[in-house]
């Protein structure tokens, strides 16, 4: 590609957006929105992602200790395998297994748990989103919101995000009340 068709390419693309920029009142059949940060800085996702954060914290402390107290009830199990009958041992053998077979399935549960209330909160913010969307695509007269990862070049006036957080924020808060 030549350098003058560069050129005139970021040309375009300036005027474009320095012509969106001015305009107070976008008006753009197509917007863009980083979906991403709508739900992490808006009031609602970052309350939910400082309680995800806080249980992942408590349930990595927790593992942690459990960890150690298993380590040492096995080297104290090891300790006392010399002195023991083969099947004593063994059957104490398999209770620690056991037991910590079933440690490890419900440290797996309360983590699938803690996936499962990000995943939940995510939705339950998008329902809500959507009428907002909605109010500022009419608004734009726009006919689509596309996901701002997926445009290759486009104005910086389109993009919605601020605009989408600032009224999430209104409409929902942090959501903490609705719970």
């Amino acid at each position: 590609m030549s350098r003058l068709v560069k050129a005139s390419a970021l040309l375009v693309v300036a005027l474009i957006w320095a012509t969106a920029t001015l305009s107070q009142d976008v008006r753009s059949p197509i917007l863009t929105i980083d979906s991403e940060r709508f739900y992490r800085d808006s009031a609602f996702g970052q309350r939910v992602l400082a309680e995800i954060e806080e249980q992942t914290t408590i349930l990595a402390e927790d593992n942690r200790r459990l960890e150690a107290e298993l380590e040492a009830e096995e080297q104290a199990l090891t300790d006392q395998r010399p002195d023991m009958e083969p099947e004593a041992f063994r059957a104490l053998a398999d209770a620690f297994d056991a037991r910590v077979e079933g440690i490890r399935n419900e440290r797996e549960a309360r983590s699938r748990r803690i996936a499962d209330l990000l995943e939940e909160n995510r939705d339950r913010f998008l329902v809500s989103a959507a009428p907002v969307l909605e109010v500022i695509m009419r608004e734009a007269g726009a006919g689509v919101i596309l996901e701002q990862r997926s445009v290759f070049v486009s104005a910086n006036a389109i993009d919605i995000t601020d605009l989408a957080i600032s009224r999430m924020d209104a409409t929902l808060g942090d959501g903490a009340e609705q719970q």
